[in-house]
């Protein structure tokens, strides 16, 4: 799943005064219904964050596998909800980017930020590229033309959308198609429920004969969220003035500085994040679950797996053998929506998350100027790496599946690191009352192992030293 809330965070920061700074304390945790208004925002982002994730890899691995690999979506999705909890914990506690905090890990300078940084280089272009071209495989039914140009003008046009600032708006509009997409998948999983049997034999660990890991790595990178995506989470948490963001403050609050009261009130904060952030899993869940039965029910049987220039056509039979033309062109039209926000979506936080990376590195080479304006950083990487890279890129390979399976295995191999970082990071910038409960601390490590164990076995099939058998 790609989150698209997380992405739509500001990352300016209001210079104060320190006399003022020191005056300053951390705001009261909302309290009885007014928690609502800050869960909102959480319910708005899952229902418009499900992209290639879910929409595209959960049907075409139900479509290739049947319900064998239903214990690994489950486990994928819960593991993230303890990364996720913990990159929003920094943000919360300390009011800074989780990129801020990467940046003050001991050793070589910056050294986090560039591991970060350069693999999703790779990872924002082909995402880019792959998710217009999908959108432009349902373009093409309604419009006629090549797949080609109409990813061409996808890419422009949600580039000119973000750099012109006018995502927000598009934003609220794909959030009601959200809706929409959610309550159609969920009746039509309910309407084709399989066999208890059948579905119940998914939650045993196995993995089927012949697997292929170029196809499960990517779909559990890109599930809820990739590497990106989660660290976007900790943009989204300070934009909306959880915690100590609320301080703006030019440097991360320490909260070893603060007084008891004030750790309480970040405490309090901390639940009420773990409470969005498990209202959006457990939404993003609900999807999954239905695009995976429905890919087994209708896609498994017939062996219609999504491919390449045929994306929407396939998934379009999701509902159109259910409901007729009406819910094929209804599904087409979510495959479109659905795609092009998600693009709109990375294109806005991969900006977002450069400009920040970028500031950060400059600061370290001691560079001046416009290098160190996020709000030119971030349009320049609008332009250049979310916009005319992936143009160039699409136009050479022109395979949208294969560039996202590019993308989510880097997003599924990057998830230890990102994972690994952020603990580190909290046992070292946050006081024990702050920290992660054991229980905590151990599900997020096991996030991390669990991804890098499905990266390393993908990694040596690719190698040829195990065969694709598993």
């Amino acid at each position: 799943m790609s989150n698209s809330n997380q992405s739509n965070s500001s990352t300016s920061k209001t210079t104060t005064n320190p006399k003022e700074n020191q005056e300053q304390t951390v705001p009261k945790p909302p309290e009885g219904w007014k928690r609502l208004k800050w869960l909102g925002p959480s319910f708005l982002w899952m229902l418009s964050a499900a992209g290639s994730g879910e929409l595209l890899f959960t049907p075409r691995i139900a479509a290739l596998y049947g319900y064998s690999l239903l214990w690994a979506l489950l486990a994928a999705v819960v593991l993230k909800w303890f990364i996720n909890r913990e990159v929003g914990r920094f943000s919360v506690c300390t009011g800074a980017t989780i990129l801020e905090g990467f940046r003050r890990l001991p050793g070589p300078k910056n050294w986090a930020i560039w591991l970060i940084l350069v693999p999703q280089v790779v990872v924002a272009i082909a995402t880019v590229a792959g998710l217009s071209g999908a959108a432009a495989t349902a373009l093409i039914l309604v419009t006629g033309g090549t797949v080609q140009l109409w990813t061409v003008i996808i890419i422009a046009v949600t580039a000119a959308i973000v750099f012109l600032g006018q995502y927000k708006t598009v934003e609220k509009i794909s959030s009601y198609v959200g809706i929409a997409r959610t309550i159609a998948v969920v009746a039509a999983a309910i309407f084709v429920f399989p066999n208890l049997k059948n579905l119940g034999a998914g939650l045993l660990p196995q993995i089927p004969s012949d697997v292929q890991y170029q196809e499960i790595l990517p779909w559990l990178g890109f599930m809820l969220a990739g590497a990106a995506g989660l660290m976007w989470y900790s943009y989204w948490v300070e934009a909306r003035g959880y915690g100590a963001a609320a301080l703006k403050q030019e440097e991360p609050l320490d909260p070893h500085q603060i007084n008891e009261e004030e750790r309480d009130r970040l405490k309090g904060w901390t639940t009420l994040m773990t409470l969005s952030n498990t209202l959006a899993v457990v939404g993003a869940l609900l999807a999954a679950l239905s695009f995976l039965i429905l890919g087994g029910e209708l896609l498994h049987p017939q062996g219609l797996v999504p491919k390449e220039n045929q994306v929407a056509e396939t998934l379009g039979s999701l509902l159109g053998n259910l409901w007729g033309p009406f819910g094929f062109w209804f599904m087409i039209a979510i495959v479109f929506i659905t795609f092009c926000s998600t693009t709109l979506s990375v294109q806005d936080g991969f900006g977002r998350m450069f400009a920040d990376g970028t500031n950060i590195l400059c600061q370290g080479f001691g560079v001046q100027g416009r290098w160190t304006n996020e709000k030119f950083l971030r349009k320049a990487y609008i332009v250049g790496l979310l916009a005319v890279l992936p143009i160039g890129i699409y136009l050479i390979f022109g395979q949208p599946i294969a560039l996202l399976q590019l993308a989510g295995g880097i997003e599924a191999a990057h998830i230890p690191i990102v994972t690994g970082l952020t603990l580190y990071l909290n046992h070292r910038m946050l006081p024990e009352k702050l920290q992660p409960s054991k229980i905590t601390w151990a599900g997020t490590a096991i996030a991390g192992l669990f991804f890098a164990g499905f990266a390393i076995i993908y990694l040596l099939q690719l190698l040829g030293v195990m065969g694709s058998s598993g």
